[in-house]
């Protein structure tokens, strides 16, 4: 015969606590002593005590789960930020579900139909090339929803971003003070805000430093098209001295390009500069001088909107800004007096 369920009532007795704060401590109530929440889970792992999610849900009227959309998790920026949110929603007593969507009608209304039959609690939208159609429709049905890495010029909607008009002005900055007069930019998406704020970053800087772009190409934040554009361009009568790239998983592609296929060195022929600082780019293999995009800022300022969104559907939307980091390592040229690791806003 199966051993009976420890209960609440078990923990509580055992901790020598009331059951009521057992309750609180599995609800992840901010209104208990820290002393007891760690007692109260230490005799429940002793016992074995497991939280009953389906009763919590029934009578909380939430689910406690939080949607997490993405288009793919190609780029490492993603895969990291995704391990983030977890860990920040999971503290807070919600568990993650990620759903992967594209941009046809049909992905978009089955990612809508897939996140309503599961009852989400609340929507982080995590990638720049997700449409604003699936923005629209997930805004029509309810749920609170804070889009994360991405821009939209939609007064209603919550988001988070880095500071992408200002780093794409720092990047460039940082190349044309090392003296390079040919800088050509592999832009990200010309439909995602985020990709345009950085060109416009790119264009602003080489505006001040009376510079004229050699080229600025929309690349769809696809590694694969930018590699193909670096053939292009290296192909051309007059060549590139510097090369700023609108995301790192693009930069990988057009350094293994460079090196691999053109035979060009990294940064004596051509300077790189990337952006996000994803885990990759600290590589020996890649050393990419990139736009560090604050992710632990991003993460909280997310979810803290994210739930005061749940707790409070009324609440006015928010838009926040993190300015990020040039983190500066061996693929860019370096200005006079600038050393690895040091440049920042």
């Amino acid at each position: 015969m199966a051993a009976d369920r420890v209960t609440t009532y078990d923990v509580a007795k055992a901790a020598g606590v009331s059951q009521p704060t057992v309750s609180r401590v599995f609800s992840r109530s901010t209104s208990v002593d820290p002393a007891k929440v760690e007692r109260v889970r230490a005799v429940a792992r002793e016992l074995g005590y497991i939280p009953n999610l389906v009763a919590r849900s029934l009578n909380s009227g939430h689910s406690f789960r939080i949607g997490i959309v993405l288009a793919y998790l190609k780029n490492g920026f993603f895969g990291e930020a995704l391990q983030d949110f977890s860990k920040a929603l999971n503290k807070q007593g919600y568990s993650v579900t990620v759903y992967f969507a594209g941009n046809s009608s049909d992905d978009i209304d089955g990612i809508i139909d897939d996140l309503l039959a599961d009852q989400v609690d609340g929507i982080v939208l995590a990638s720049i090339s997700l449409s604003n159609a699936l923005v629209t429709r997930v805004r029509k049905s309810g749920i609170p929803c804070v889009l994360f890495n991405r821009g939209q010029s939609d007064p209603d909607v919550s988001m988070v971003t880095a500071s992408n008009f200002m780093g794409g002005k720092q990047a460039t900055e940082f190349l044309i003070k090392a003296g390079h007069m040919r800088i050509a930019h592999l832009a990200g998406w010309r439909k995602a805000l985020n990709g345009v704020d950085r060109r416009d970053g790119f264009l602003a800087a080489m505006e001040e430093a009376g510079l004229e772009p050699l080229a600025c190409i929309d690349c769809h934040f696809r590694r694969t098209v930018a590699m193909v554009e670096t053939r292009k361009l290296f192909h051309q009568k007059v060549v590139p001295d510097a090369l700023f790239v609108a995301n790192d998983h693009m930069a990988f592609g057009v350094l293994e390009v460079l090196r691999e296929e053109l035979g060009l060195r990294v940064p004596q022929d051509v300077s790189v500069i990337g952006y996000d600082d994803a885990p990759m780019a600290d590589w020996k293999t890649f050393d990419l001088t990139t736009v560090r995009q604050p992710l632990p800022q991003m993460i909280d300022a997310t979810a803290t909107m994210l739930l005061s969104e749940i707790a409070d559907p009324s609440r006015a939307s928010e838009k926040i800004e993190i300015p990020g980091e040039l983190i500066v390592r061996g693929s860019a040229r370096m200005p006079a007096g600038v050393t690895r690791m040091t440049a920042k806003p």
